[in-house]
């Protein structure tokens, strides 16, 4: 697949600088009608017995600013390496930077990812001291300010992120609240935790040309015996699995295609590449519920093989001309697989 078949255009007035809830819905049935459903009217959509998987992956604060640049910590490699993200091009290998607290920041070897070598050991109290959530850059353009606000420390964690590890936050679940999975398990609704820590593989921009060279990143994920065992269950029953965003569909999926180390006895753990494009035959996810995602990514490949791509674009332009809000702080989507 191209990427540029991944293209379309929207107003940037649209992209979403803070999050309304209730949010609107915009519902793709299994023949691509498309309608908009109130919050509460999509609830009542979840039938019993249906099964909710939810991804409980907290989003860490390692966005860290050296004067106007800003260096995303990604992994610890030792006492004083790490592996992190900055714009490095203009920086040459030994630049020294310095960071809050007296830190001094060298750079030793470029890369996507860098490998930085700091002064001191650091650790997540200094990173809760001096950083901030890793918050899109296309929500700090259009705020025409990249530093977060003290409302984002709510606004971009789910309600129960309770597994630290993600450097993005997994958007469709920012949508409910505690209450509203108390109420879907009162309707008999299986409400399931799975645990996908999102990382380069799902925000880092495509640059291939071709969406089958684009390198995916791994990603950590979780599941237990007891959450695969009722999807199970409830599939051989007729029930439908809905998985509430595109990080728990491809840790879903990863299970459903072997690459995940396990069993349904033991449970599935490990690291997944997957890419889900057009072609892709879902195993496991029946109703898919996620934000609107940018042009030319990877998720938005994966809705489009949830669907179709011709079903996304044209979904798409409706939502648009009809001002629906835009990616991580914006509106809600309900894709129903045919």
């Amino acid at each position: 697949m191209k990427v540029t078949d991944l293209y379309f255009d929207f107003p940037e007035k649209l992209i979403a600088q803070f999050p309304v809830r209730p949010s609107r819905v915009m519902l793709v049935d299994e023949v691509g009608g498309v309608e908009e459903l109130s919050f509460k009217i999509l609830l009542e959509c979840f039938l019993p017995g249906d099964v909710l998987v939810i991804n409980n992956t907290q989003v860490l604060k390692r966005r860290v600013f050296s004067g106007d640049l800003e260096i995303l910590f990604l992994r610890q490699i030792d006492s004083f390496d790490w592996e992190v993200l900055f714009p490095s091009k203009k920086i040459k290998i030994g630049s020294i930077l310095e960071l809050p607290g007296g830190v001094v920041l060298t750079l030793i070897e470029k890369g996507r990812p860098q490998r930085v070598r700091l002064s001191c050991e650091v650790d997540e109290t200094y990173f809760q001291k001096v950083a901030e959530l890793p918050l899109p850059p296309y929500i700090q353009k259009a705020r025409s300010d990249r530093h977060t606000i003290l409302a984002d420390e709510n606004w971009y964690q789910t309600a129960w992120a309770s597994c630290p590890g993600s450097f993005a936050a997994p958007t469709a679940s920012l949508h409910f609240s505690l209450e509203d999975m108390d109420y879907l398990k009162k309707k008999g609704v299986h409400v399931c935790e799975i645990t996908l820590h999102v990382g380069l593989g799902t925000f880092l921009p495509v640059t291939a040309t071709d969406l089958d060279d684009h390198k995916m990143h791994e990603e950590f994920v979780e599941i237990s015996s007891e959450v695969w065992t009722q999807i199970q269950v409830s599939k051989r029953a007729g029930s439908k699995i809905w998985a509430l965003g595109t990080t728990t569909s491809r840790s879903l999926e990863s299970a459903a295609c072997g690459l995940l180390n396990g069993s349904c006895e033991s449970g599935y753990c490990g690291f997944t590449k997957l890419l889900i494009q057009p072609g892709f035959e879902f195993k496991v996810v029946d109703r898919l519920l996620t934000n609107f995602h940018q042009p030319q990514s990877t998720l938005l490949a994966l809705v489009a093989a949830f669907t179709s791509l011709d079903s996304v674009k044209s979904c798409y332009k409706w939502a648009i001309a009809r001002d629906f809000r835009l990616f991580s702080y914006g509106d809600l989507t309900c894709w129903i697989k045919k």
